[in-house]
């Protein structure tokens, strides 16, 4: 086919990278560190990645903040400092901003663009990446920092367009923030954005109502400022915290962990460590004891003792069963991490409506029709999440060897060697992709190894003279049987959560991320000490070898 190269940048690259977020910077960062010639493609306006897109008020990590940072530059660590607990958007994206400044990043991101299409030339090695206008930029590798969470999904609701009111996406929020005072305001949805957003709404809007499929366990954040010797104490630890929380945990996060089966202690003790887990808040609480993931009797002990909380929480007794998750087993969807949340639905102005129960019929000019009424409404928010994992790759028309396509690829569920690259897509790598532990871990300890891991592959090519490395079929397909094996091991793929895509109508139900930081990352490095096993690298003079 011929290509019309009359918008093409000028000087090919030897990287493009799609997302300048925190995958994307750090992968900038070590493009450099490699003397190769890199540019970064980001459709939002500034650095920041999902915190630049999630302004949406209330919005906060659920990862502790003296963890949720980079560990590749120590000075960063110690200069910068946190200021709360669990860390606001605004906090993360002054963040995100101070390390592209610090190290002169800009000057390799093209900001307000947005990358259409890629199309592998199978005979120059090369990918050429095309811009939303046409521009194409040629270059040897390409790298997806697209994010896990950054594809911002609003149902198909039927009459959505004829709503007269104003609406919004917690993940698209308005950067100059939106009045709710005097409002009477929707919000559909209630997983962790919708958790995060609602209690804010509510203390503004004249009037609240909140529309629930389902409800979603949550734990309390008890959000405090930082203080100095906290602080002080993460600061000169931080090697080894960082060494721990990489090599030995499940999460990539420091917690108390526990020691025993919750079928070990006695009624009290569980209680006893229950409480003071829940007292202490944060996601701490789910590591009360080792085997509440994977034996349902023990899952059902900590369910029961959260269920028992949102009971004390709302004063309703009807509003506080209809908030009480029964359907699922607890963390087998995203744990939620709130500021009084539950207590919200004591206030006069907040309405829950549970369209289980009563299911919506569409959207009208004035509001919103269940089968029971129209609640006529001036605003509707839609936290409706995302298309996690798989959204934001699938939205590129990517183009592989013969033509091939990610969505025809992963037709029957995502499929990728160690989250990491696909066969057929040689030069293509994912960051924190579908078969990595991603969502289910401190995302920023996933993404360091991830572009590490990515890092020394670009490095042993330039070193031995490969022109591309490629996943191997077979490999690939062992991989995406592993992981559903360590999946169907836990309870985790009993809920229709996103980890399977359940909020996406027609997406195969297929549990997405890996379960365990420390044994994913065993297996990484087993991987590359052999040579890394299942990767095909074909040298400059075009013999493949494995």
């Amino acid at each position: 086919m011929t290509r019309d190269t009359s918008q093409r940048n000028a000087k090919p690259l030897d990287l493009v990278i799609v997302g300048a977020g925190f995958a994307g910077l750090y992968m900038l960062y070590c493009a450099r560190k490699l003397g190769l010639s890199a540019k970064v493609f980001e459709a939002g306006a500034d650095v920041g990645g999902t915190w630049y897109w999630n302004r949406y008020p209330g919005a906060r990590c659920d990862v502790e903040s003296m963890q949720y940072s980079y560990s590749w530059d120590e000075e960063l660590q110690q200069d910068w400092d946190w200021t709360e607990r669990f860390a606001t958007q605004p906090e993360i994206l002054a963040y995100a901003r101070h390390v592209a400044d610090r190290h002169d990043m800009r000057r390799d991101i093209k900001f307000d663009t947005r990358i259409q299409s890629g199309n592998y030339d199978e005979t120059a090695h090369r990918w050429i990446v095309v811009e939303e206008d046409g521009t194409e930029t040629s270059a040897r590798y390409l790298v997806l920092a697209t994010g896990c969470l950054s594809a911002a999904r609003i149902p198909d609701l039927p009459g959505r367009a004829s709503f007269e009111g104003a609406t919004y996406h917690t993940g698209d929020w308005p950067h100059e923030g939106v009045d709710f005072t005097g409002k009477r305001v929707a919000v559909i949805g209630t997983g962790s954005s919708g958790i995060q957003v609602i209690p804010e709404i509510a203390k503004q809007a004249a009037h609240l109502t909140v529309f629930q499929r389902t409800p979603n366990f949550s734990l309390p954040a008890r959000n405090q400022p930082l203080s100095p010797q906290y602080v002080d104490g993460w600061k000169s630890r931080y090697p080894e915290h960082r060494k721990t929380a990489r090599e030995t945990t499940g999460s990539g996060t420091l917690y108390d962990l526990p020691k025993t089966s919750a079928m070990e202690a006695t009624a009290d003790e569980r209680e006893r460590e229950y409480r003071w887990r829940w007292e202490k808040g944060g996601a701490n609480f789910m590591h009360a004891f080792n085997d509440l993931v994977i034996n349902e009797e023990s899952n059902k002990t900590a369910a029961d003792f959260v269920r028992d909380r949102i009971r004390e929480s709302v004063k309703d007794p009807k509003t506080a069963e209809m908030l009480c998750p029964t359907d699922y087993p607890i963390f087998t969807k995203r744990i939620c991490v709130d500021s009084n949340y539950f207590a919200t639905y004591n206030r006069d102005n907040v309405d829950l409506v549970s369209l289980k129960t009563s299911p919506l019929e569409r959207i009208e000019a004035t509001g919103i029709r269940t089968t029971d009424a129209l609640h006529e409404v001036d605003v509707i928010v839609y936290a409706t999440g995302f298309d996690a994992m798989t959204g934001a790759v699938t939205a590129i028309d990517l183009r592989g060897r013969a033509g091939a396509t990610i969505p025809a690829k992963w037709a029957e569920g995502p499929r990728a060697y160690l989250g990491l690259a696909c066969h057929g897509f040689p030069n293509l790598f994912m960051v924190t992709g579908p078969g990595s532990p991603s969502v289910l871990s401190n995302v920023i300890v996933s993404i360091e190894q991830h572009v590490d891991y990515i890092s020394d592959l670009l490095e042993m090519a330039e070193k031995e003279g490969i022109s591309e490395i490629e996943a191997e079929l077979e490999a690939e397909n062992q991989w995406v049987t592993h992981v559903n094996e360590v999946a169907a091991a836990t309870l985790l793929p009993r809920a229709a959560s996103w980890y399977m895509g359940a909020n996406i109508p027609g997406k195969p139900r297929v549990f997405m991320p890996y379960i365990g930081v420390a044994n994913y990352r065993k297996k990484c490095d087993e991987i590359r000490q052999d040579g890394y096993r299942g990767f095909a690298f074909t040298p400059r003079n075009n013999r493949k070898s494995a």
